[in-house]
């Protein structure tokens, strides 16, 4: 059994240290505490990712369980600060989304870059012009 620390699993996880430690704390991840320290077991976190370590870390094509996946390219792309604001172009729409400026840099985004967005909620709005 491989066993991750708190940094580790937040590096795996790509999220800060403190966010792991707060989820773990809440119950939403995974883990044991050992004294005053969080560990973590390596398979139940890669199996909340869905994938193997090596296709998350970029190794090969990566497979998700989202279905709500919309195929664009990069219109706009403004880095500001901590964050990031990525405008695709999706047929005759655009998407906006704001990410953190680390992964867009890690993305190593661009304009003209085709990219996919990944919608997954358990809350969609529909809006109809016209009606209040």
């Amino acid at each position: 059994m491989n066993m991750l620390n708190a940094e580790e699993a937040a590096a795996l996880l790509r999220l800060n240290v403190k966010r792991i430690q707060s989820l773990a704390r809440a119950g939403k991840l995974p883990a044991s505490r050992v004294g005053r320290k969080w560990l973590f077991r390596r398979d139940d976190l890669e199996a909340l990712l869905g994938a193997p370590v090596s296709v998350i870390a970029g190794h090969s094509a990566m497979s998700i369980s989202a279905r709500n996946r919309l195929r664009g390219r990069i219109s706009r792309l403004t880095l500001d600060g901590l964050m990031a604001e990525v405008q695709m172009r999706i047929g005759e729409q655009d998407l906006v989304s704001m990410i953190t400026r680390s992964s867009a840099e890690r993305l190593m985004l661009k304009v003209g870059d085709e990219v996919f967005a990944v919608i997954k909620s358990t809350e969609i709005m529909i809006g109809k012009e016209g009606q209040e």
